[in-house]
């Protein structure tokens, strides 16, 4: 396995229909309930993120063996129920969730300050869903995302097709850095964009960090970015609490101007932090550490 993500994520379309049928004809518990046996199935044959799973619970955070099995199955379905809720929310049961704030001052003084901003968030909990509650916002912000553009191009397809369209806008990660055009474009608007610095993908520059005990590579894009451009830096995460209660964080970073190493380590402890409180939301189905035989 490798330490770098490959750029797709799992799943097909078919499983997709089958959770968009339960969630719009028989309610969002019969797709919780589906869900059981669907993270059953893959913890038994989808190996290699079961193996990297259990790499996370057993040697990043010292779980027992009986232990960390137990927690591939329940990452696996909060995962699921992470998918399960977004598509649920972009299609119009918005109303059916809670949610609340922790760190809605960082956020609004972020938007007061009319410098745009750059939002920093990892793989874990569900922070799709965050344009559905930072629209609540009283400044109603702008957000694009910074992304590739390598997931599988049927399951994109369909879910646009069911879910309401999404007012967050798209920058595409281009080989020919075309993007950053893009991106100091948007932050001349004012406006807000967010990145993901938890997977790195090959051929890409990246930086080493450690990560609950041992060092890993990170995307250098994220860093270099928020340490150079001379805009805010905020680390958010939208966790999932209970089946239908989200908990939104927002921390400012203390941001050394053109020191990408020590923005990466900022990172590194904020998302130790949030693992702390939500350890099955890691949801880095690979070999992140470069450390499984």
């Amino acid at each position: 396995m490798a330490a770098e993500w490959s750029g797709k994520s799992g799943g097909s379309v078919l499983g997709y229909r089958i959770f968009v049928f339960c969630i719009k004809k028989l309610g969002l518990l019969s797709a919780y309930f589906l869900l059981y046996f669907v993270a059953a199935y893959f913890c038994l044959f989808s190996r290699k993120s079961t193996k990297s799973s259990y790499y996370y619970f057993h040697k990043r955070r010292g779980y027992s063996v009986v232990k960390s099995i137990l927690g591939i199955y329940r990452s696996y379905y909060r995962f699921g129920q992470t998918i399960i809720d977004k598509v649920a929310i972009s299609s119009g049961l918005r109303n059916k969730f809670t949610y609340h704030f922790d760190g809605i001052e960082e956020l609004k003084k972020l938007l007061g300050q009319k410098k745009g901003g750059i939002l920093i968030s990892a793989h874990v909990g569900n922070f799709e869903i965050a344009e559905y509650f930072l629209n609540e916002l009283d400044e109603n912000p702008e957000i694009s995302l910074l992304t590739t553009d390598s997931e599988h191009r049927a399951i994109k397809e369909y879910l646009e097709s069911v879910m309401v369209k999404s007012n967050i806008k798209f920058i595409i990660i281009k080989d020919d850095l075309s993007h950053i055009f893009e991106i100091n474009t948007t932050l001349s608007r004012n406006e807000l964009i967010c990145i993901t610095g938890d997977r790195y993908v090959q051929g890409a520059k990246f930086l080493t960090g450690e990560l609950l005990g041992k060092e890993a590579r990170f995307p250098a894009g994220p860093f270099l970015i928020g340490s150079r451009l001379k805009v805010p830096v905020v680390f958010v995460y939208v966790m999932k609490e209970t089946s239908k209660h989200y908990h939104l964080y927002a921390r400012t970073a203390e941001v050394k101007h053109r020191d990408s190493q020590d923005l990466l380590k900022k990172y590194t402890n904020n998302v130790e932090w949030i693992l702390e409180k939500y350890p099955l939301q890691w949801f880095n189905y690979f070999d992140f550490w470069n450390d499984i035989n």
